[in-house]
């Protein structure tokens, strides 16, 4: 078994993306892939990828490359592609309703199974076929449903007070686009996706090339 906490992060949030090219290939029949061939779908060095893959042991052959459907094989089992993931939402705001309504249809094991928001009435209700109710439940619900995984979209005012009430369930990790830093026990994940500050990071960039 591979620690994960021997996996470089860079290299932790590409394996997605190698599961998804890869899916496109052998769904196009391809049997074999080369480094390059990865390159040049993913737009990503190869280089890069022949290291990312070097951190799991030996794979592909010089001159043959990679077998597609044991890429595939190996990297379900890291993903845990296998196991279905329920998530919960907290804050159905603009970027809440527009997960809602996308809810990882390209990821069939994982999906948003219940919703929470301040103004959803204590009996639920149901929004783009995801019930959803008053955060008033959020410990009985996360409970009743087994949720390890929420996605927290709530102003940035309530962010942290949210995050207290999630430190006492069983939640494991949180994935955080409200712009606070929260501060939850080291035993739950938290990846937090500032929009602003990925714009920001970008415009500087696309400045750089420019000069």
């Amino acid at each position: 078994m591979i620690e994960a906490s021997k996996i470089p992060q860079a290299t932790a949030k590409r394996l997605p993306l190698y599961y998804r090219f890869l899916q496109n290939f052998a769904n196009a029949g391809k049997v074999r892939v080369s480094s390059r061939e990865l390159s040049e779908a993913m737009k990503i060095d190869s280089a890069t990828i022949r290291r990312d893959f070097s951190h799991f042991g030996a794979f592909g052959k010089k001159g043959y490359g990679y077998h597609v459907q044991e890429l595939l094989e190996f990297f379900r089992g890291i993903l845990d592609r296998d196991e279905a993931t329920n998530v919960a939402l907290i804050g159905v705001g603009s970027l809440g309703n527009a997960f809602l309504k996308y809810n990882f249809q390209r990821n069939h094991n994982t999906k948003i199974v219940l919703a929470f928001d301040t103004g959803s009435p204590a009996e639920g209700e149901e929004q783009s076929g995801i019930m959803t109710y008053h955060p008033d439940l959020l410990e009985e619900k996360l409970l009743e449903f087994g949720i390890e995984l929420v996605i927290l979209t709530v102003p940035s005012s309530a962010a942290q007070e949210m995050a207290d009430r999630l430190a006492a369930t069983n939640i494991k990790g949180i994935l955080n686009f409200t712009p606070v830093r929260i501060d939850v026990p080291e035993r739950i994940r938290i990846h937090t996706i500032d929009l602003s500050v990925e714009l920001q990071t970008l415009i500087y960039f696309i400045r750089q090339q420019e000069t």
